[in-house]
C-alpha cells in the first residue's frame, strides 16, 4: 500500500472518529447534567434472575430504607427530648431557607398507634394472642367474671384502651404490649422512645432525590451537624444519633470524589510527567493528554447508554484506566523520537500490528471481567475495554496527522535507552540456576501461608463511627437485619398468613427464650382469616358468658359490644395507616403465588443463625435466607471461577502470540507468569488473603504485563520500545498504586495486586527479551 493511499484511508478514519467523538461530547454535557451515578456495594453482586421471589424480597427490603434517615435524640426526660426536637427541626428549616436540603422530614411516629388502634378497633373481638385463647379455653366463666367485676368497680386497675363493655377482659392492651415487645414499635402517645434511662425523641428523614451524590459535598452531615449543635444547646447532654443508607452513600460519594480527584488527577499528572521528561515537549503532553481524555470520555459515554447509570467504584476504577491508556501515545512519541526520519505513515505501518496486539491481549484479560454476573464488573469491563480501544484509535487516527516534529532525544530517553543494553539476560548458568531457586522457594513458602477470605462484610467501607451508630440505633428501636429473613410463600394470602402464623409459633418460643430480640410479621398484625374466626368465636362464647355472670351479679343487662362481621381482609390492611411499618414486608404475587418477608432482630452469632435457620425446617413454603453468607459464598465461588478462567485466558494469551512469534512467544509470556505467582506468594508473606479481587487484578495483570513482553519482542532491540515500555510500566505502576491508597477495601486489594504485579513484570521482562540480531522464531 502506497503512502499517498495510506494518507486517503486514515483521512476517511480521522473524520469519522471526529464525529464519534463530537457525539461523545454531547452525551457527556447531559449525563453530568442528570449525574446518574451508583455507590451501593450490593449494586456489585449479582441478581436473583432465577429467584425473582427472592430477587423482589431483597430489592423491597432495600427500597424500604434507600431513601430514608433516622436520628435519635436522647435527653434527660421527656420534655428535654421534646425541646431538642423542636430545636433539631428548626435548625434544619432555617438551612433550608438558606439552601435547599436534599432530605425532608417523613412520617412521625406520633399518632400512629392512635390511628392504628382506630383502624383495628371493629375486629378488636378477632385479635387474640397465644397466651389469652389458653387463658379464655382453661379458666372458668366464673373466674373470668369475677376479674371483670372487680376492673369494672375496682378503684385502679390495668390500663384500658377502650370502654370497660367493649373489652370486659381487657384483652386488647395485652395483644398491644405483645406486638410491642416483638416489633420494637415501643413508642408513647407523644411518639417517644424511653430506654436506657432516657427519653429518645425519634426524627424521621428521606431524601427527595438520589443521595448517590458525586459533588464532594457534605450536604446531609453538615445539615445534621448544625441542628445537632442547635439541640445541644436547648437540651445539654443530649446524645444524638444518627442512621440510614443516605448518610453512608453521602459518605462513599464524598469519598470516590476525594479519591477520584487523587487517582484520577494524580494519575494524570504522573503521565504528563513522565512524557514532559521522556520528550522535552509540548505536544507529546498535549496528545497523550487528548487521548486520554477522549478515552475516558467515551468510556463513560458507552457505560452510561448500556446500563442505564455508572457505579461510583466504575468511575474510581476508570480513573485507574490512564495509567494503561498512555501505553499507546507513548508508544507513538518514544519510535517517533527513536525513527525520526521515518514518515508518520510508515511508522504507523510498523507500529500497528504489535500495537493493535497489545490492545487486543488488554482487551481480552478486560473482558474477562464481564464474565462473571457481577453488574459492577461488568461495567468495569465495559468501561476499560471501550475507554482503551478509543484512547487506541485517537492514536492512530489523529496522531498521524496532528504531530509533525519528531521529538528530539532528551536525557530521560538517552538513560533509558542504556539500561536495557546493561540489563541481564537469563542464561543456563549456575548463577541464574540458583537464583531460580530462592525465588521458587520463596513463592512456595508465601504460597504455603496464603489464605482465602470472602466474607462480603470485607467489603465494608463505611466509617466505624456511622457503623456503631447504626448498631445502637438497631438495638433501641429493634431493627431487624434486612441481611437476614424469612422467606414465606404460598399459592394465596389466606393460606401464607397461615404459614407465617406456624413460623411465629416457633419464633415467639424462641423469642421467650432469649434466641432472639424480636420479629417482624404480617401475621402478627393480619391474622389468617382462619385464625380471625376462630378467635372471634372463642371470645364471643366466654366473653358471652363472663357478660351474663356480671348482669346477675349487678341486676343490669349487658350486652356485649357490636364487632365487625366481616374478617379484616389484606386490601383493607395494605391501604390502611397501621400497616405503615410493615407494609414492605408483603411481596405481592410472584409467579403462581404469593410472597412475604419476616424480619428478625437477631442477638448474633453463629449459633443463633443455625438456631433461626432450623425454625423453618418442616415448614411448607418457608425459607430461610442469610444474604451475607449467601453473598459470601458467591464471592467465594466466583473467585475459583475467575482463577479457573486466569489460566484459561493465560492460555488464550500463549496460543494469541504464538500465532506471531513461533517460538519466542514465551518471552512474553513467562515473565508475566513469573509476576502473577510471585505478587500472590507475597500476599501470603504480608499475612494478607487471598479475595476475588485479587484474582481480578491478577487477570488485569495478564493483559497489561503481556504488552511489555510484545513491545520487546515486536522491536527486537529497538531502544524507543524499551522507552515506552518504561514510560508506559511506571504509569500504569503510579496509576494503579494509587488504587492500593483507596479507603474502599476491594479497589485497595486490586491495587496493591497490580502495585506488586506491574513492577515485577517490568524488572523481569527484559531478562527474557531476544537478542536483537535475532530474526523472528
Amino acid at each position: 500500500m502506497t503512502e499517498a493511499r495510506t494518507r486517503r484511508r486514515w483521512r476517511w478514519l480521522a473524520w469519522l472518529w471526529l464525529g464519534v467523538v463530537l457525539a461523545v461530547g454531547a452525551h457527556q454535557l447531559r449525563f453530568w447534567g442528570e449525574s446518574r451515578l451508583e455507590s451501593d456495594v450490593l449494586a456489585l453482586l449479582p441478581q436473583d434472575a432465577h429467584d425473582p421471589v427472592l430477587a423482589e424480597a431483597t430489592r423491597r427490603i432495600a427500597d424500604a430504607s434507600a431513601r430514608q434517615m433516622v436520628v435519635l435524640l436522647g435527653a434527660a426526660d421527656a420534655a428535654q427530648a421534646q425541646a431538642a426536637a423542636s430545636a433539631y427541626r428548626t435548625a434544619l428549616q432555617a438551612a433550608e431557607r438558606r439552601q435547599p436540603l436534599p432530605f425532608a422530614e417523613g412520617a412521625s411516629m406520633a399518632g400512629w398507634f392512635e390511628a392504628s388502634r382506630a383502624f383495628y378497633a371493629p375486629w378488636r373481638d378477632r385479635l387474640l394472642t397465644a397466651a389469652q385463647r389458653e387463658r379464655l379455653l382453661t379458666q372458668s366463666a366464673d373466674m373470668l367474671a369475677e376479674e371483670a367485676l372487680a376492673a369494672l368497680y375496682g378503684p385502679m386497675g390495668a390500663p384500658r384502651l377502650t370502654d370497660w363493655r367493649a373489652d370486659p377482659l381487657n384483652l386488647w392492651p395485652q395483644w398491644w404490649q405483645e406486638r410491642a415487645s416483638g416489633t420494637g414499635l415501643r413508642f408513647d402517645g407523644e411518639g417517644l422512645l424511653h430506654a436506657e434511662g432516657r427519653a429518645w425523641a425519634v426524627l424521621q428523614f428521606e431524601t427527595r432525590g438520589s443521595a448517590f451524590r458525586l459533588d464532594g459535598e457534605r450536604v446531609i452531615e453538615a445539615a445534621l451537624d448544625e441542628a445537632g449543635a442547635a439541640a445541644q444547646r436547648v437540651a445539654p447532654g443530649l446524645r444524638e444519633l444518627r442512621a440510614g443508607v443516605p448518610l453512608h452513600a453521602e459518605t462513599a460519594a464524598v469519598r470516590a470524589s476525594h479519591e477520584v480527584n487523587i487517582i484520577g488527577l494524580g494519575s494524570l499528572a504522573a503521565v504528563l510527567l513522565l512524557v514532559w521528561l521522556a520528550f522535552r515537549s509540548l505536544t507529546p503532553i498535549l496528545l497523550v493528554a487528548m487521548s486520554l481524555l477522549v478515552g475516558v470520555a467515551t468510556a463513560l459515554s458507552v457505560t452510561a447508554l448500556m446500563f442505564g447509570q455508572v457505579h461510583l467504584l466504575t468511575l474510581v476504577f476508570g480513573a485507574s484506566l490512564v495509567g494503561v491508556a498512555e501505553d499507546y501515545g507513548i508508544h507513538w512519541f518514544a519510535s517517533r523520537q527513536g525513527h525520526p526520519r521515518r514518515s508518520q505513515w510508515r511508522l504507523l505501518r510498523w507500529l500497528l500490528p504489535g500495537m493493535f496486539l497489545a490492545w487486543l491481549t488488554s482487551a481480552l484479560a478486560y473482558l474477562a471481567l464481564g464474565l462473571a454476573p457481577f453488574p459492577g464488573l461488568r461495567q468495569m469491563a465495559v468501561f476499560s475495554v471501550t475507554g482503551l480501544a478509543a484512547a487506541f484509535a485517537t492514536v492512530v487516527c489523529w496522531f498521524p496527522w496532528l504531530e509533525r516534529d519528531a521529538p528530539a532525544a532528551t536525557p530521560l530517553s538517552k538513560a533509558i535507552a542504556g539500561w536495557l543494553a546493561r540489563w541481564p539476560r537469563v542464561h543456563a548458568t549456575r548463577a541464574w540456576a540458583i537464583a531460580a531457586v530462592i525465588a521458587g522457594a520463596l513463592a512456595l513458602g508465601g504460597l504455603w501461608q496464603l489464605r482465602s477470605d470472602d466474607d462480603l462484610r470485607n467489603l465494608q467501607s463505611s466509617p466505624k463511627t456511622l457503623v456503631d451508630q447504626q448498631m445502637e440505633i438497631s438495638r433501641l428501636l429493634g431493627l431487624p437485619s434486612p441481611a437476614q429473613f424469612f422467606l414465606v410463600r404460598a399459592p394465596d394470602a389466606e393460606t401464607l398468613l397461615q404459614r407465617e402464623q406456624a413460623l411465629t409459633t416457633r419464633l415467639a418460643a424462641l423469642h421467650a427464650q432469649g434466641g432472639i430480640n424480636g420479629y417482624r410479621a404480617i401475621s402478627d398484625w393480619l391474622p389468617s382469616q382462619r385464625q380471625q374466626g376462630a378467635d372471634a368465636r372463642l371470645g364471643a362464647r366466654v366473653e358471652g358468658a363472663v357478660l351474663e355472670r356480671v348482669s346477675a351479679a349487678t341486676g343490669e343487662s349487658l350486652v356485649r359490644a357490636d364487632f365487625a362481621s366481616q374478617p379484616l381482609t389484606l386490601q383493607a390492611w395494605l391501604a390502611a395507616p397501621a400497616s405503615q411499618p410493615l407494609r414492605h414486608l408483603w411481596l405481592g404475587r410472584s409467579g403462581d403465588g404469593v410472597g412475604s418477608v419476616v424480619l428478625v432482630d437477631a442477638v448474633g452469632g453463629s449459633a443463633a443463625l443455625a438456631a433461626l435457620q432450623a425454625q423453618a425446617d418442616g415448614l411448607d413454603g418457608v425459607r430461610w435466607v442469610n444474604r451475607t453468607a449467601e453473598f459470601s459464598a458467591l464471592l467465594g465461588h466466583y473467585r475459583q471461577m475467575m482463577g479457573w478462567l486466569l489460566l484459561a485466558g493465560m492460555v488464550l494469551v500463549a496460543v494469541t502470540l504464538a500465532m506471531r512469534y513461533r517460538r519466542d512467544a514465551w518471552r512474553a509470556t513467562v515473565p508475566t507468569l513469573l509476576a502473577g505467582v510471585l505478587t500472590v506468594a507475597t500476599l501470603g508473606w504480608l499475612g494478607l488473603p487471598l479475595q476475588l479481587f485479587n484474582v481480578l487484578a491478577l487477570l488485569l495483570l495478564l493483559g497489561m504485563g503481556i504488552d511489555y513482553g510484545i513491545f520487546l519482542l515486536e522491536h527486537r532491540g529497538d531502544a524507543s520500545a524499551w522507552l515506552a515500555v518504561c514510560v508506559g510500566a511506571a504509569s500504569t505502576w503510579l496509576s494503579f498504586g494509587l488504587l492500593a491508597l483507596s479507603a474502599t477495601p476491594a479497589l485497595r486489594a486490586f491495587g496493591l495486586t497490580l502495585l506488586l504485579g506491574i513492577g515485577l513484570v517490568w524488572l523481569l521482562s527484559p531478562l527474557f527479551r531476544p537478542r536483537a540480531e535475532q530474526g523472528h522464531g
